[in-house]
């Protein structure tokens, strides 16, 4: 559906994109991830063409930006960009019939109906978008995008502005979106509710592809940690056996986590055995998509982009 490959884009001495390549595959929910500056809006306006790159190439549904079929393949994606484009003096019906009319539906199709409720707002379709809070913008812009049943959708911070029911509204319309025959590109800082969201994530840093694949997978390499829980008064001396072993760990008291290196339990209750100490408990301890965000993606601030 889309590719990048090796795209980069210069603003003076900035790289806000530095070799980018990545690709997301049709029927796909895919998070593109990183910490403020990391270029995710960047790398979204050059997908659509509102910005050129630098270098490196980019295809939207099989066409290059400039090429004769880019037009064409815009026509066929729906998008979510920094603020939401939409006539203050108009209702909210009124957008999505001015926006349905370039793709060619009616004021009265059934599109503008169900779109709008579909995005919560089909008791609110009167009122006009001037009198709309943050959060009701969202869901407009959303609705907008997604009005003429496009094949991709490019949503950035989609869920900005929302209270939690609103997220929760707004994740359960994404998540849908693949049986609607849409794959889905989607930024977001909320990384408890993209965990829930995405199939697959694209994780960048500076501008730089850091990680990339199924959220199982990348969240599950992430993960490695066994939490010891040990009889009361053992917690020092289990820290040395397992010091001893070349395992590291955190301790509090009676309470070890243990970095097993791919170790089983097994082995790490062998350690501990072996110095007569035995385990109240000891489990695998799975990390999440913000542990494994904040380790990808930690160190110096990046420049803002």
């Amino acid at each position: 559906m889309l590719k990048f490959d090796c795209v980069s884009k210069q603003f003076r001495s900035i790289k806000a994109v530095d070799e980018l390549s990545f690709e997301v595959n049709s029927g796909s929910v895919v998070g593109l991830l990183g910490p403020n500056g990391a270029g995710k809006s960047t790398a979204m306006r050059i997908l659509l063409g509102l910005s050129a790159a630098s270098s490196g190439k980019v295809s939207l549904l099989g066409h290059e930006p400039g090429s004769p079929g880019f037009a064409e393949a815009i026509k066929r994606t729906g998008s979510h960009i920094e603020r939401p484009a939409l006539y203050e003096r108009a209702t909210a019906r009124q957008n999505l019939e001015i926006h349905g009319a370039a793709f060619g539906i009616g004021s009265k199709d059934q599109r503008i109906t169900t779109t709008l409720e579909t995005i919560g707002l089909s008791g609110r379709s009167g009122d006009k978008v001037k009198n709309f809070s943050l959060g009701m913008r969202q869901r407009m812009s959303l609705g907008v995008a997604i009005l003429h049943d496009p094949e991709l959708v490019v949503l950035d911070e989609p869920t900005n502005g929302l209270d939690p029911s609103g997220v929760i509204e707004i994740r359960e319309v994404i998540r849908s979106l693949p049986a609607r025959g849409m794959t889905c590109l989607v930024s977001s800082h909320v990384l408890g509710e993209i965990e829930k969201t995405v199939d697959d994530v694209v994780i960048i840093r500076d501008g730089r592809l850091v990680a990339e694949g199924p959220i199982g997978q990348i969240v599950g390499a992430g993960s490695g940690s066994l939490l010891v829980r040990l009889p009361q008064g053992s917690g020092a001396a289990a820290a040395e056996a397992l010091s001893a072993a070349g395992l590291k760990g955190t301790r509090d008291d009676d309470i070890i986590r243990v970095d097993a290196q791919g170790k089983p339990g097994s082995a790490i209750a062998e350690i501990l055995a072996s110095a007569r100490i035995y385990p109240d408990e000891l489990r695998a301890e799975g990390a999440n998509l913000e542990d494994v965000f904040i380790n990808l993606t930690s160190g110096e601030p990046a420049n803002e982009r």
